[in-house]
């Protein structure tokens, strides 16, 4: 479990990659205080296991599953990466509860500078779209962001000077893809009202036969 927020930018060093999957070797300094094997860190948002690790960086492997669902597989050697180490049971919890798992990739659309914030326009996939609500949470790249603009297709957020200078977001432009986790909140919600339509539908005996024998149908 994770807080979306951002403790630290890495730089990819190394990529081993084959066709769908890629071993990342990051350059960072904050988050290897007191790191181990086993740990689990969130890089741009995906929560990845350390398999090694030396004083100034870490390898974490990336499985298939994760190589087709997020934008991790168009890193290269060089690439600046949002890292943030798994919650703290007695930690601060500044952000909102972020799992680490991508529901999908979202791309830049739209940058507008008002005052000293940037707005950001994200187009979204269909499916996401029921997961978002005005004022709601957001993870974008790992960044947790508060949703102050919404349509069917797109979300958009603001950036303050701190979180553009602490995050990779600062540096992104129109067209670049982001990874996108929804409030786990709203996804077990949304999940709970699925399941309870469903069985409403299929337990229920009012029927139009039974309307017109009751004298409610003609």
């Amino acid at each position: 479990m994770f807080t979306g927020i951002i403790e630290e930018i890495g730089k990819v060093n190394q990529i081993r990659k084959s066709a769908a999957s890629m071993i990342l070797t990051i350059d960072a300094k904050n988050i290897l205080e007191d790191v181990g094997t086993g740990d689990s860190i969130s890089v741009n948002g995906v929560c990845l296991t350390v398999t090694s690790f030396t004083d100034r960086q870490f390898t974490v492997d990336v499985m298939p599953e994760t190589f087709e669902a997020t934008t991790l597989r168009s890193l290269s050697a060089g690439s600046s990466v949002n890292l943030e180490r798994a919650m703290a049971a007695g930690g601060r919890f500044g952000g909102h509860f972020v799992n680490g798992h991508v529901d999908g990739i979202g791309t830049i659309t739209k940058l507008e500078q008002v005052e000293n914030a940037v707005y950001v326009e994200i187009s979204i996939p269909k499916e996401l779209s029921p997961y978002f609500i005005m004022k709601g949470s957001v993870a974008i790249d790992g960044t947790s962001l508060t949703v102050f603009g919404l349509t069917d297709q797109s979300i958009t957020v603001s950036l303050i000077p701190q979180t553009r200078g602490d995050t990779i977001l600062g540096a992104k432009k129109i067209g670049d893809a982001v990874n996108l986790e929804c409030d786990v909140m709203a996804k077990y919600f949304h999940r709970f009202y699925e399941q309870t339509q469903h069985k409403q539908t299929r337990s229920s005996k009012i029927s139009y036969d039974f309307l017109n024998q009751h004298g409610f149908a003609d």
